[in-house]
């Protein structure tokens, strides 16, 4: 639908970085903003209410920043009130429509590997010559990405199930799912639902681009009417992406599918590992959707280097390695983590958001050396151990008294890394991949992240 801003009263649900962009745009356009924080002492240039004192008659349009759940009192009250609801993807596609109609969106989702994927295929893009961006739930919010002067000819969307369960408006060349697994699951309530958020990407696409090796998106694949294009880790049959000895090859976007071009050799992706690879298809997938020649991409590819708090080496010495992967903030993220080393010292807890350990640590407790658990949900994956290799050690950190979530002391993590140091040896990998949230006892996982490497670098690469 077309929104006309003009005239309209809009409460923003949420102060943080996607609500004041927000906020900016449609004030810009003429429309009056009040937003409302569970936080008082969020910062705004809006007017700023608290839940308790919002008023939903003085409203005509909700927007819902990511994360609001439709069970929120106040969305609640705006839906019984037949109040439009709105999302900051579909206000950012309107605009777009009106100040740059020929640009182009694609899109990606999947529960693991969305950041790493999406910065992907925008480097492809970009090493074409297209001016392109990766935005959304990585980088600049999509409504910056649109709301500005020198127009994207694209956009490489990262969309979470929350900002999926709120899209209506917005169209894409393409879309990838990379991944389905348990997830949010104290968000969406169930599973299903969980996967129903994620699979509605496709309700505004005719280009579908599907992880052949994921049970559940091979499963609901099946029943969608669009041009299906599968990826996987094997030999590609007509139509689909794949791999030939150390070749990646694409039979999709080509003349005859009889015949495999190369996209580029496993060589070229680092870390060289099954879901780097897996996720280097899905990006090809997107850029060869809008025509980037395969050369381009293998270019790109061989530059790429994954972001922060993703698999990251903090340090190496003397046949040990002290990894960060802080983003790996469920199971299925830390089983493709604790799968790529043989003998590992795992650090792992945080809020579980109602995910089950148990196949994890099925999956992994042979790679498991010793693990190290933390914070709020660490019973749940105590449980799992227990149940499944009760022989596994395991040992609790617990903050110091005065410890501060956010604060100057980083007495925690250096508890945590002492407690590694005890155990590691030659050969081992010390892995920080939680398989849940941060914010229990950390700002951000990118905080968490940054305090283990700041530990390490000073209990364990000084002494080197």
């Amino acid at each position: 639908m077309d929104i006309n801003f003009a005239g309209h009263s809009y409460l923003v649900l949420g102060a943080g970085v996607t609500g004041n962009s927000i906020a900016r745009a449609i004030v810009k356009r003429g429309a009056s903003v009040c937003i409302v924080d569970e936080n008082p002492d969020a910062l705004s240039e809006f007017t700023l209410l608290t839940p308790e004192s919002v008023e939903i008659s003085n409203f005509d349009r909700v927007v819902v920043s990511p994360g609001w759940n439709e069970k929120h009192p106040i969305i609640v009250k705006a839906i019984g009130a037949g109040i439009e609801i709105h999302n900051e993807v579909d206000i950012a596609w309107n605009i777009s429509r009106q100040i740059s109609p020929s640009q182009k969106w694609l899109a990606l989702t999947g529960t693991n590997g969305k950041t790493t994927t999406v910065e992907m295929a925008a480097a492809m893009l970009q090493s074409a010559g297209l001016k392109a961006i990766a935005c959304g739930n990585v980088g600049d919010t999509v409504i910056d990405a649109v709301d500005r002067s020198d127009a994207f000819d694209y956009l490489v969307l990262e969309l979470s199930s929350f900002q999926l369960h709120w899209m209506k408006d917005a169209e894409f060349v393409s879309a990838a799912i990379l991944n389905i697994a348990d997830d949010h699951l104290d968000w969406h309530g169930s599973f299903e639902n969980y996967c129903d958020d994620k699979f509605s990407i496709l309700d505004r696409t005719q280009i579908g681009i599907f992880n052949a090796q994921d049970e559940e998106i091979l499963k609901r694949a099946q029943t969608w009417s669009g041009r299906k294009v599968f990826f996987s880790l094997d030999t590609p049959a007509p139509g689909e992406l794949g791999v030939v000895e150390d070749l990646l090859v694409d039979r999709a976007f080509v003349d005859d599918p009889q015949e495999a071009a190369m996209i580029a050799a496993i060589t070229d992706i680092q870390p060289t590992l099954p879901h780097s690879v897996s996720n280097a298809l899905a990006a090809a997938g997107l850029a060869r959707s809008v025509g980037v020649p395969h050369q381009r991409i293998q270019s790109a590819l061989a530059n790429f280097h994954p972001g922060r708090h993703r698999i990251e080496t903090v340090h190496e010495a003397n046949g040990v390695g002290w990894i960060n992967d802080s983003k790996a903030t469920n199971p299925h993220a830390a089983s493709a983590s604790l799968m790529s080393h043989l003998s590992v010292i795992w650090i792992a807890g945080g809020l579980a958001k109602g995910a089950d350990m148990s196949k994890l640590i099925q999956r992994c407790a042979s790679r498991i050396k010793v693990a190290i658990l933390i914070g709020a949900d660490r019973g749940l994956i105590e449980a799992a151990f227990h149940e499944y290799s009760p022989q596994t050690p395991l040992i609790m950190v617990d903050p110091d008294p005065d410890y501060v979530k956010g604060g100057a002391s980083n007495s925690l993590m250096e508890n945590i890394v002492r407690a590694a140091q005890r155990y590691v040896a030659q050969g081992d990998t010390v892995l920080m991949a939680p398989a849940c949230a941060s914010m229990d006892q950390f700002v951000t996982y990118a905080d968490r992240g940054d305090r283990f490497a700041k530990a390490v670098k000073k209990l364990v690469a000084n002494e080197n």
